[in-house]
């Protein structure tokens, strides 16, 4: 389960979010000024995003290398072109 808390309201309740996010799982998204600014996850969860991110990053940076030749702007056309097919159910 996924809370919003403000700021102020962590900052007084904090054991009791602590306890939220360990035995029950839950994440917190804590707001300043009504907008999310920051999010309490289980270190789990915290374990995965991690995994996850460095394997984005792995292969962002392979299709990086693979069209290192490409011209941006052709990549670009090419990207371009591909959203219009598949938007339009090709």
């Amino acid at each position: 389960m996924i809370n919003e808390i403000s700021a102020v309201a962590f900052r007084q309740n904090l054991g009791e979010m602590l306890n939220q996010v360990q035995y029950r799982h839950d994440s917190i998204v804590i707001n300043k000024d009504g907008k999310p600014v920051a999010a309490l996850v289980d270190a789990q969860l915290f374990a995965r995003i991690r995994r996850m991110q460095a394997r984005f990053d792995s292969l962002s940076q392979r299709i990086e290398a693979g069209f290192a030749d490409t011209p941006e702007a052709e990549g670009l056309a090419e990207i371009d072109a591909a959203v219009a097919d598949a938007r339009a159910g090709r």
